[in-house]
């Protein structure tokens, strides 16, 4: 299926019925949704909801217990996945930036692409330079990681994720770790990415970011989802209690 393909019919996320226990933990209870290509969503819910387990099945880095994810026409769920063909489709930026501390921002951009799709080095450089510029971090492509602000290692590791040419890109709580003020530069290059076009999956407690940006909010609670909706209903004319309940606390 080519990335032309992707309509109503054929989603290029889709999630039916997961569940995912932990031992006997049972964290995810039956969710499903559909991603359309370029589409914006934001998943939301308490502490301890499921929505991080949820993103990380996405990319099979939690295994589920039954249901169906399908990924860019990729069937998480088959044993015989080749993990690396769903994660050359599938980016992943994680709260902690995980960045190599001995590479400049350049070098942790450039290495993906070089080691696991064997481009070659002119190819990866041009790629890298383009990538430093789009997060706004041309001054800092020489820099260490240790000698970078929070956001500006969030950003360095946006672009490593880009590198890889996904059709999807997946945020666990991007900005969790990061100082009010830096907060906002990182929100502002996933807009960027948005309006690009780029399929986006975020995990935030961002609400004004959910607002302005998401096609469509999910809230989840205790591994369901409660109630789901585009920002200026969810917000403005939420039904379950659950839902009302924790709104009201954080907005």
């Amino acid at each position: 299926m080519t990335t032309n393909n992707w309509t109503p019919e054929h989603p290029i996320v889709s999630v039916k019925d997961v569940y995912k226990s932990f031992g006997e933990l049972e964290v995810l209870k039956g969710i499903s949704f559909d991603v359309m290509k370029g589409e914006v969503i934001c998943i939301i819910g308490p502490s301890g909801s499921g929505k991080s387990t949820l993103i990380r099945c996405i990319n099979a880095l939690n295994d589920i217990n039954s249901g169906s994810i399908k990924v860019h026409g990729l069937e998480v769920n088959d044993p015989d996945l080749n993990k690396l063909e769903l994660r050359k489709n599938v980016g992943m930026v994680f709260q902690q930036y995980n960045l190599f501390p001995h590479k400049t921002a350049l070098e942790n951009i450039m290495m993906a692409p070089m080691l696991v799709l064997k481009e070659s080095k002119e190819e990866v450089l041009a790629k890298a330079e383009a990538l430093v510029s789009k997060v706004r971090l041309d001054d800092k492509k020489h820099t260490y990681p240790g000698e970078l602000s929070g956001g500006q290692q969030q950003r360095v590791a946006i672009a490593r994720s880009l590198a890889m040419n996904p059709d999807v890109m997946l945020f666990d709580e991007v900005t969790a770790a990061l100082d009010p003020e830096t907060v906002k530069e990182v929100l502002v290059t996933i807009q960027d990415l948005a309006s690009e076009g780029m399929t986006c999956i975020l995990v935030t407690h961002e609400m004004g970011f959910a607002r302005e940006l998401a096609d469509h909010i999910y809230f989840t609670d205790r591994g369901v989802i409660v109630e789901h909706g585009p920002p200026a209903t969810f917000f403005k004319k939420a039904k379950d209690p659950r839902t009302k309940e924790f709104l009201s606390q954080i907005l």
